[in-house]
């Protein structure tokens, strides 16, 4: 009986999501009767894959615009008819059911189109970063099981490479988008196609690999279906996205930030504006010229916009501007205050993963209580902090953060051991530790593999680094462990000034007098090297790995 009124609860607290977000949005009532038929149709079949968004969309408004790429406008109704052509297009050289394919591409809208394609036919879309090496390439492509490489065409010379070390990829099966790269096959020679009548499979994966920080890469296989649609209303509910938005998607769309948010604001009624990459001052002339209202960032990007000069912000017009989504790596509480001073109550802070999807959200007004807050739990997300001996850590103390929705991947491609040292109870981990307040925000404080033991005192090297970040003469600072015959492991920070050319031993005692009235002993560093920039992925995480075996000069204070 209590299962029969706790799932009664479950569908009653999902309703009210749902009617909320619709009503917030403004899309209630603007769903006709065929768009409504078709995503009836899909649903109650149990299909709601990526692609599904255009099918609906197709049917509802062909004539609205999906996409704004390097000057060109491309409605729902032309977009769904490429998937078609490009399904069937593959289907007639046998990709299709059970089969992956990889997509080593910059932001451009027919990465979109290869992902819907490959849900319609019921196989695998496997986003894989351009900046890969061909060793890196032929890894990814053996152990994902491509039989077909969608690739930017001056990529050519690396992915031949690649496929020479994979013989189960047909060197016929590597596909040039945007560009010739003869001999290969041009992305246009595949929708030559008639379009097939039974592209509705919608069982597709999308299978993304891990920014591999440490060790390999791994694959975690996200299956779209109900599951994901209610996870992100639930974002949504939290953050509202309208009809009629303009995203600007400048997150590389290999990652879950870039995907993720332009495939939400497709799904509410918006249009995508692609940029290949990220560059601050033609990031704020595309807001201005496209009156761009949602945009997804990591902090990387966050703190490069908010290093430009005073009067190259106070010129640009953001007017239109009205949520700035952060995440994908650790928000400093510096970079996360001025941007609520410099645009405005914009800036929402996100924590997720590739494998978790969607936590947790921190709005403005938590960022100004908490500054570099993640927020609080979205609806239906459980999340627990854990000691190492899978006990629930008290309120304010340190613990592995484990999330568990809908949104949870199945698992990690061929790695079932990885998959079950991730999960406990449900619950998937990757690694942060994290505390919580009486408020029920929470806050990242490291990962568990960064903590520094010094003396046996744990050390949370982001605690530290927030410290250090918050002093006007710092740009970007990293804390790591170095071994020590006394202490075990000792502090040492790497940090990128501001102004350069001063005199580095006295900056660095002038920072570690900082750090003592704000740190207790362990938690000073002992060492300082003061470098130009740090090491980071593309998704802006640290690569602290690079910085142990760090050869340059090192002021001891």
């Amino acid at each position: 009986m209590c299962m029969v009124i706790d799932a009664a609860r479950e569908v009653t607290g999902w309703a009210q999501v749902v009617a909320r977000v619709l009503v917030e949005s403004g899309s209630a009532g603007h769903l006709k009767p065929r768009g409504a038929a078709v995503g009836a149709r899909l649903l109650a079949q149990g299909r709601a894959g990526i692609s599904t968004i255009f099918r609906v969309r197709a049917a509802n408004e062909p004539h609205e615009p999906a996409f704004v790429f390097e000057g060109r406008r491309m409605t729902f109704g032309e977009v769904d008819r490429r998937i078609d052509q490009l399904a069937s297009g593959l289907r007639r050289r046998g990709i299709g059911r059970k089969t992956a394919v990889a997509l080593v591409l910059h932001n451009r809208p027919e990465f979109f189109e290869i992902e819907a394609a490959m849900s319609r036919l019921g196989g695998s879309a496997v986003s894989v970063s351009w900046r890969s090496t061909p060793h890196e390439l032929a890894y990814l492509f053996k152990h994902s099981g491509a039989r077909a490489v969608f690739f930017e065409h001056d990529l050519a010379p690396a992915i031949e490479a690649a496929q020479r070390e994979c013989p189960d990829l047909p060197a016929a099966n590597l596909f040039a988008v945007g560009g010739d790269a003869a001999p290969h096959h041009g992305y246009p020679s595949l929708l030559a196609s008639w379009p097939d009548r039974d592209l509705d499979g919608e069982d597709g994966a999308v299978v993304i690999y891990t920014s591999g920080t440490t060790g390999r890469p791994k694959g975690a296989v996200r299956r779209f279906g109900t599951g994901q649609v209610l996870g992100f209303l639930a974002f949504m509910e939290r953050v509202t996205l309208k009809r009629g938005d303009v995203h600007l998607c400048v997150c590389p769309l290999y990652h879950s930030t870039g995907l993720g948010f332009a495939s939400m604001s497709l799904m509410m009624g918006g249009c995508v504006v692609i940029e290949r990459d990220f560059n601050a001052e033609r990031f704020l002339a595309t807001v201005a010229r496209e009156r761009v209202t949602t945009t997804a960032l990591v902090p990387t990007m966050l703190h490069r916009l908010m290093a430009l000069p005073d009067e190259t912000l106070a010129r640009a017009n953001l007017d239109s501007l009205r949520v700035v989504l952060c995440g994908g790596a650790q928000l400093p509480a510096t970079v996360a205050a001025r941007a609520l001073d410099r645009l405005g109550p914009v800036l929402y802070n996100f924590y997720g993963a590739t494998e978790t999807g969607l936590v947790t959200t921190a709005t403005p007004d938590d960022l100004r209580a908490l500054p570099g807050t993640i927020g609080r739990a979205l609806h239906g997300v459980s999340v627990r902090l854990l000691d190492d001996e899978g006990r629930d850590v008290a309120a304010g103390a340190v613990g592995e953060l484990y999330a568990k929705s809908r949104m949870l991947v199945e698992g990690y491609h061929e790695d079932d051991d990885a998959t079950r040292s991730s999960v406990r109870d449900g619950h998937f981990s990757v690694g942060d530790l994290a505390t919580v307040d009486a408020e029920g925000r929470y806050m990242i404080v490291g990962r568990r593999r960064d903590m520094v033991i010094s003396g046996g005192t744990n050390i949370y090297p982001a605690e530290v680094e927030a410290v250090i970040e918050a002093h006007p003469g710092v740009s970007q600072v990293a804390v790591i462990g170095v071994a020590d015959e006394e202490w075990g492991e000792r502090l040492r920070a790497f940090v990128v000034l501001r102004e350069e050319n001063a005199h580095l031993p006295t900056v660095a005692a002038e920072l570690k007098s900082w750090c003592r009235e704000r740190l207790s002993g362990p938690k000073v560093p002992r060492e300082w090297a003061f470098v130009e920039g740090l090491p980071a992925n593309p998704t802006g995480k640290i690569l602290k790995r690079e910085l142990k075996d760090w050869e340059g000069d090192v002021v001891r204070v």
